[in-house]
């Protein structure tokens, strides 16, 4: 049975002054980054607001509070708009305000996944459910992207508190925890006494703050490392190289390197492999091949294949 979705109810259109209106505090976005907002301030001073913000008013406090146009808002506070317009709702249930949140955002750009994780997690709290599966339903998210939120959730606060830095520029982004996640939970770091996860973050931090890591991605290859010491009975070593790559902040990432002859041609061979398949199938007709059952159930046994094998990488796999 599918999913039903908390859903709130319509009261109508008004204008309300500017200064009337609060923040939702039960925004996934929470982070809105002023020069991103530069065209939709400048349209709404030549035209004003066009699409009316949807709001709701607090039994409690009386106060009006934002589900649909934080960033409208905030921009016409900037111009001086005295008023707004806004399409007024039935105050919403806590359940309802989150999933109603996740709901209008879903199809816009990706926002900062930390508040996200932050807001999923009041979510799962108050449903008494942490399914990936249903997260996904009640919110509209991809599973992948609740995946990435719940390993977020699982570092300290005062890294979560790194990713919500209102200043740009300060803050690290959530890409390079959810990189670093792998190998803090990696097989083979949990054999190394010394290894303290939060010490190895910390590590990780200064090099990627000083461009010792050139790019968060490059924590696969760290995770690739500790893969092939465990096949090549290089455990020890890997541990000795690891510590001074943490301890090192100048260290670069090549001083990990395994042996990887075998695996770099394997990976070309696939991917060679992958690359003739590929224009083999762009050129088949549909209509020429309608009838060939088992060609087209291999297909699809090797589409579910790939699509596992990406998601075991982490990778955001379409639906």
């Amino acid at each position: 049975m599918a999913e039903e979705t908390p859903v709130v109810r319509a009261i109508g259109v008004k204008n309300l002054r500017t200064d009337q209106l609060h923040s939702n505090p039960h925004n996934p976005r929470m982070l809105f980054d002023r020069v991103d907002m530069a065209p939709l301030r400048d349209s709404i001073r030549r035209v004003k607001i066009l699409v009316p913000l949807t709001v709701y008013s607090e039994k409690k406090s009386g106060k009006y509070f934002i589900l649909d146009g934080q960033r409208r808002w905030m921009c016409a506070q900037e111009v001086g708009l005295e008023t707004v317009p806004v399409n007024e709702v039935e105050e919403p249930t806590l359940v309802e305000n989150i999933v109603t949140m996740f709901q209008i955002h879903k199809l816009r750009l990706d926002w900062e996944l930390m508040p996200t994780a932050l807001k999923l997690e009041l979510l799962m709290d108050k449903v008494k459910d942490r399914s990936e599966r249903r997260m996904a339903a009640l919110t509209g998210l991809d599973q992948a992207v609740v995946v990435r939120c719940k390993k977020l959730l699982s570092f300290p606060k005062r890294y979560q508190d790194q990713m919500l830095d209102a200043d740009p520029a300060k803050r690290i982004k959530a890409d390079f925890f959810i990189e670093l996640y792998p190998i803090l939970h990696d097989r083979v770091t949990a054999k190394y006494d010394w290894f303290k996860p939060n010490a190895f973050t910390d590590a990780m931090l200064e090099k990627h703050q000083t461009r010792a890591l050139k790019a968060v991605t490059e924590f696969r290859f760290v995770k690739q490392q500790l893969n092939n010491s465990a096949k090549a009975n290089r455990i020890g070593m890997m541990g000795r190289r690891l510590r001074e790559f943490a301890d090192d902040p100048a260290l670069p990432i090549s001083h990990l390197a395994i042996d990887t002859i075998k695996t770099a041609a394997t990976a070309r061979k696939i991917a060679k492999s992958a690359a003739d398949l590929y224009n083999v199938i762009d050129a088949l007709d549909p209509d020429q091949y309608y009838g060939e059952g088992e060609l087209w159930k291999s297909l699809e046994r090797l589409s579910e294949l790939i699509r596992k094998r990406l998601r075991q990488l982490g990778r955001r796999v379409d639906k």
